[in-house]
């Protein structure tokens, strides 16, 4: 009976780790995009992204992605999204704007000076953000972006709200067909290895900044 638990929750851990790896391929770049948006000093539209971000990051995940689900055949009677992509959608969004608000605090927490310093030295400002910039926001971002990571990974058992056959969904099935409990808490393994491999990842990549003293 383990042996058959053991299989079908790594069927779901494989949809766990699909959902979390794409969200972090969408909502990384999306979310630096975003951070550019919200420090713009172009004001009509640092306020929309900053409400956006406002709103998003002041409502609850699960009841984003029954938005995104449900949405067009509440809206315009549309054909609902499929469940992993509804799933998707929602988690990278919302991530997005979390990330953004991380990197717009390691953007802005460069000393003014460095930029200046760039630009009389002929440097363009292309160059000043990517050669002197971006590598010392990488170094304050490690921590709180892990801290993320983290958080993403349980998050993606909201997934089941609209039925994503994720691990714990996996794991909460063997109530109603078997009877068995244990199978829901044996998803704990999975979320424990999955986020202790992150947290050594982590913590190599901030041993491997430290030549920044930030």
């Amino acid at each position: 009976m383990l042996t058959t638990v053991t299989l079908s929750l790594l069927e779901g851990f494989a949809t766990t780790f699909k959902l979390f790896a794409l969200t972090l391929v969408i909502a990384l770049p999306l979310g630096l995009i975003i951070s550019f948006g919200s420090m713009s000093r172009f004001t009509p539209l640092r306020a929309f992204v900053k409400t956006v971000v406002w709103i998003v990051r002041g409502t609850p995940l699960m009841l984003q992605i029954i938005a995104i689900f449900y949405g067009p055949g509440l809206l315009w009677d549309g054909d609902l999204l499929p469940r992993f992509t509804a799933a998707l959608v929602a988690f990278s969004i919302n991530y997005a704007c979390y990330f953004s608000e991380i990197f717009r605090g390691g953007i802005q927490s460069i000393p003014r000076g460095q930029y200046e310093a760039g630009l009389v030295l002929g440097m363009t400002r292309s160059q000043i953000f990517f050669k002197v910039t971006l590598l010392q926001v990488v170094k304050r971002v490690i921590p709180p972006m892990g801290n993320e990571f983290i958080t993403l990974v349980k998050d993606t058992a909201l997934a089941r709200t609209i039925s994503v056959y994720e691990v714990l969904w996996m794991g909460e099935k063997f109530i109603k067909s078997d009877g068995l409990i244990w199978p829901l808490f044996y998803t704990a393994v999975f979320y424990l290895a999955f986020n202790g491999a992150l947290t050594l990842l982590f913590g190599w990549l901030e041993k491997k900044m430290d030549y920044f003293r930030v």
